[in-house]
């Protein structure tokens, strides 16, 4: 089985630091938060950037910041989000791919969000997919529902992303495709022979579709952006505690963490 793959989702667009207030926002935190992150075994880190007053921002200048001062302190993947919050355009969500980063988010499909709708037309996703490809960045397909997986593969077909794909299953999203053991095999199970695969449950489904992916030779996401709990009712106390948890589990099963430079490997950057 494949070293283990660990990102780390440190912000999101939805957590304020009211309800998390070891929440990382300014630039500085992110940075010091990926750094963390790294130390404890992380090999991705999943960026959602903030503005001065705290607010989801897809700014190119405010990614650039975030992504020099990370890459001061370690040799993690970078991996910006392009879907950043419900409200914003699709020229704005794009904006953090111009920086080159190696890794960035391609939501392949438009689905329910809590309250909200999280769009994502045919041809933004397409939109979406040329200009990673122009410009070399490996998209992790962010899949909702199962129904993405499809675009995905018709995305292929049009040339626009290239084999082996990277899957990322959001599961357990209010509005989007419900979190069990049952809905992880689905999506296992339908995606190219290929491809890889990572796994983040939200809230409470986070720590056993973890173990599960441990399992099955897939890989994890944990971090704020999913959950803000270490258990239930407390509070996590940073997003490397919520990496070091992994790490620890995947150990006493026996599969070894991948570094940033294995899952590159892994991941064909």
């Amino acid at each position: 089985m494949e070293k283990l793959i660990i990102t780390a989702a440190l912000t999101g667009a939805e957590i304020t630091k009211e309800i998390q207030p070891n929440l990382p926002v300014t630039p500085d935190e992110i940075a010091n938060a990926a750094h963390e992150c790294y130390c404890a075994g992380a090999s991705i880190v999943h960026i959602h950037a903030r503005d001065e007053e705290g607010k989801p921002t897809q700014s190119y200048e405010v990614y650039k910041e975030i992504k020099e001062k990370i890459e001061e302190k370690c040799n993690v993947i970078i991996q910006p989000s392009t879907g950043g919050a419900v409200w914003h355009t699709s020229e704005e969500r794009l904006q953090p791919v111009e920086l080159k980063p190696e890794m960035a988010t391609l939501s392949c499909g438009t689905c329910n969000f809590g309250n909200d709708i999280f769009v994502n037309k045919e041809g933004v996703i397409e939109k979406f997919a040329k200009r990673m490809q122009e410009l070399g960045v490996k998209p992790e397909i962010e899949v909702f529902e199962r129904g993405m997986i499809e675009n995905a593969k018709r995305l292929v077909k049009k040339g626009l992303i290239e084999p082996p794909l990277h899957f990322d299953f959001v599961l357990g999203v209010p509005g989007a495709c419900p979190a069990s053991v049952d809905d992880l095999l689905f999506m296992v199970n339908a995606i190219p022979a290929d491809s890889t695969w990572t796994v983040a449950g939200i809230g409470r489904h986070e720590l056993p579709l973890a173990v599960m992916a441990i399992i099955m030779g897939g890989h994890v996401r944990v971090g704020f952006e999913d959950n803000i709990f270490y258990k239930r009712g407390e509070l996590a106390k940073s997003n490397a505690q919520l990496v070091e948890r992994i790490v620890r589990i995947a150990k006493e099963i026996g599969r070894k963490v991948a570094t940033p430079e294995e899952a590159r490997k892994i991941l064909s950057i």
